[in-house]
Formats: structure tokens, sequence, C-alpha cells
């Protein structure tokens, strides 16, 4: 799935625009890597993102392509 698709649907980012403006920002890196957009995203994948000053790291568990909103926080385990 692609980075952004990923933080859209996981709802780590509201808005996939959002997430891809993030991405294409250099705020977003994957496995310690500035990561664009259409990066794919595996399990086991550390995400590191940058928002203004504070940032979270978050590990992914899970890809599901069409979660329901209580599944979205079963995607990513905060590291």
């Amino acid at each position: 799935m692609r980075l952004d698709k990923y933080l859209k649907n996981s709802r780590l980012i509201k808005r996939r625009t959002v997430a891809k403006e993030a991405c294409d920002g250099g705020r977003v890196s994957v496995n310690d890597k500035v990561a664009k957009a259409g990066t794919e995203i595996e399990l086991g994948d550390i995400i590191h993102i940058a928002f203004g000053n504070s940032s979270i790291t978050v590990k992914v568990k899970e890809v599901i392509e069409s979660p329901r909103k209580e599944d979205a926080q079963d995607m990513y385990e905060i590291i």
C-alpha cells in the first residue's frame, strides 16, 4: 500500500492530500529514510512523522485496504 494511503487509512493523518504534502515536504521517513508518497509500506516498517513542533514514530502492524474506524488503531503500534 502507498504511504500516503496508509497514513490516511490508519487515521494518523486526516486527509490523503495532507499526507501527500507531508511526504513530499520531507516530514515523513520510513525505516530512517525520507519517503515519498508512493513508497510501498510493508509489515514491520517504522514510520516517523514530524508535525510542526512534535513528532510520532509508529511500527506497521497491519495493512488493511478499507478499515473501519475501530480497526484503524490496530494498523500500527506507537513506539
